[in-house]
């Protein structure tokens, strides 16, 4: 019994001395290893710190993590940058891990139609844009609406455009444009025009225009209780105390443009384009009352026969449609001639 376990003692000092010098070859070898290793690194290049690479990272994090006397060995980053390098990598590994957990992304047709509606309306916030999604079908939540929605740089404000399509009933603009007659003098004519449905309220021709005539002109256009909110217009000096003056006494508020920027008129300013094209780049003008004339013809035929796009193709008073059972087509000269209008008539 002694002998069998006095065999055993000497059997197990034997393994462990085994074990014992394994484990010493083995620590041995991983030294070697991570020498080498750091060996190459300082031959790549003199700064250790620029040229480390991924691999060298995730060698030295995997020498700290099984085998202890790697503090050692290390000489060309700290044992600190070790340690920051294998929290990165759990936090890399988990971030992967974990895609596809969580809300599922808002597709790209929501996110877009999400920007167009903030960019359209930049007074809402997001439950109202939440709102309207949801009226639409879309279920979405309203955090992820605040996500996507697009931050405006300045407080909302309407464009110019709003500005006009909310007050296109209560506003009209004035201008002047100049017209030169055969005798080489200036004509000038003076413009109001209603923006609901493109009616030239007032015209008039002078030869010499001056604040005082301008406000006469506005008192014609808008006689008794028939003044607009808002009068349009550039900033002309011609628009002087005698015409702000007036437009004051009338209750109308200006609304005046920037300076050198005639596209915030853009419906006047069409019209002048529209005359000139259309009727006057074809007419010798001979002086006022023949101008006066000229244009008080093509304004009829403006206001009851000539097609707008802005109305969806219809005049500024509206024309009927007329079947083809209304009789055959004749054609009708308008402004001496130089435009027709097609009308049906019973043979």
């Amino acid at each position: 019994m002694l002998a069998f376990r006095a065999m055993n003692a000497a059997l197990a000092s034997v393994v462990s001395a085994l074990i014992f010098s394994f484990r010493s070859r083995l620590a041995l070898q991983v030294e070697i290893l991570a020498l080498r290793h750091q060996l190459n690194v300082l031959r790549r290049s003199t700064d250790a710190r620029r040229k480390l690479r991924t691999s060298d990272r995730v060698l030295w994090v995997w020498l700290s993590r099984l085998w202890p006397a790697w503090r050692s060995a290390l000489v060309i980053v700290k044992p600190e940058t070790v340690i920051h390098w294998h929290r990165q990598g759990f936090r890399l590994y988990w971030r992967w891990k974990s895609r596809r957990l969580g809300r599922p992304d808002a597709g790209r047709e929501i996110r877009e139609l999400i920007r167009k509606m903030c960019l359209s309306n930049p007074t809402w916030g997001a439950p109202r844009v939440h709102g309207e999604l949801l009226k639409l079908g879309l279920d979405v939540s309203q955090s992820t609406v605040s996500k996507y929605m697009v931050r405006p740089r300045k407080p909302p404000s309407q464009t110019w455009r709003t500005f006009l399509k909310n007050h296109i009933k209560q506003l009209v603009s004035v201008d002047f444009f100049v017209v030169h007659t055969i005798d080489f003098k200036l004509l000038f004519v003076f413009l109001v025009l209603a923006h609901d449905r493109r009616r030239v309220i007032h015209f008039n021709v002078t030869e010499h225009p001056t604040a005082e005539w301008a406000a006469a002109q506005l008192m014609q256009a808008f006689p008794w209780d028939t003044p607009p909110r808002y009068l349009l217009h550039d900033r002309d000096r011609i628009y002087g105390d005698t015409f702000r003056a007036q437009a004051s006494n009338m209750q109308i508020t200006e609304v005046l443009t920037a300076p050198r920027s005639p596209w915030q008129t853009p419906y006047v300013e069409r019209l002048i384009g529209s005359i000139r094209r259309e009727c006057l780049d074809h007419i010798i003008v001979m002086n006022v009352s023949s101008l006066r004339r000229i244009l008080k013809s093509f304004f009829d035929y403006y206001h009851s026969s000539r097609t707008h796009l802005a109305l969806a193709k219809d005049a500024p008073k509206p024309r009927p449609i007329q079947p083809p059972q209304a009789g055959r087509v004749v054609e009708l000269p308008q402004v001496d001639g130089l435009h027709h209008r097609y009308e049906r008539r019973a043979a």
